[in-house]
């Protein structure tokens, strides 16, 4: 026993040394591997990250395509409201533009990513960034639920004002015979014609003129698109908010 005794006591310092090798090579083991696996994890989130970009990117455009196209509206229910008011300002042909001008659907429609239903929202370092992503969605609804009040409208009374007046063959007449493509087509160098021919029992312009079909309806124009772009420019806001965190972490 006294010769186990004197034998470990001369060699502990060299057990220690040993154990001491080992734990360090376990820690440095440890260590490369959390190392490499943070290398991995900050290549993942720089990829979602461009990833991101180029969707908020194309959502900032197309929800300024939608917004350009309500203003259109709007102005141009204006108009013919301008024209009821001063029928002696008023033209039939103008007028039966800025009524088929009228009858358009915007309708926002966003890339989704899948960074929450995957579970790879946790990539995301930034906590205002995951905050602002995950509330996307509802934001989004926010203004789609208005423009499903406007889908609703034009359904019930914009589908079929131009045949309740009697000016749906002259207004499509108009539309198509010097070429047409509409604004929600993705190739816009395309101009389709299409021979209708007016009617030959055309409506005057002072029947239009005091329809209260069409004022209601220019009305609603007016009012339902200024509702939906007011919440558009609080989406943009949103959009450019996310843009803004993801350039401050996208390593350039």
């Amino acid at each position: 026993m006294k010769r186990l005794f004197i034998t470990l006591s001369q060699k502990w310092p060299e057990l220690l040394l040993e154990g001491v090798v080992i734990v360090g090579s376990i820690l440095l083991a440890i260590w490369l591997e959390n190392l490499n696996d943070d290398r991995k994890d900050n290549l993942k989130e720089q990829k979602i990250l461009k990833e991101l970009k180029s969707e908020y990117l194309a959502n900032l455009d197309q929800l300024d395509e939608k917004t350009s196209m309500r203003n259109d509206m709007i102005a141009s229910a204006h108009r013919i409201l301008h024209f009821m008011d001063y029928p002696v300002e008023a033209n039939r042909d103008s007028l039966l533009m800025l009524i088929s001008s009228i009858l358009r659907d915007p309708t926002f429609d966003p890339i989704q990513n899948d960074l929450i239903s995957s579970g790879n929202i946790r990539l995301l370092r930034n906590d205002s960034l995951r905050r602002m992503l995950s509330n996307w969605t509802t934001d989004v609804y926010q203004l789609q639920e208005i423009e499903l009040n406007w889908q609703k409208i034009r359904t019930d009374i914009g589908a079929n004002m131009g045949i309740n007046l009697g000016i749906a063959r002259d207004f499509t007449d108009m539309l198509w015979k010097d070429g047409y493509t509409p604004v929600e087509a993705l190739d816009q160098t395309l101009r389709i014609k299409r021979k209708i021919r007016p009617s030959k029992a055309p409506v005057s312009l002072d029947a239009l003129l005091n329809s209260r079909e069409l004022e209601g309806y220019a009305a609603y124009v007016i009012t339902w698109n200024q509702i939906a772009n007011i919440q558009g420019y609080a989406l943009r806001k949103r959009i450019e908010a996310i843009l803004s965190q993801i350039d401050k972490r996208i390593i350039q």
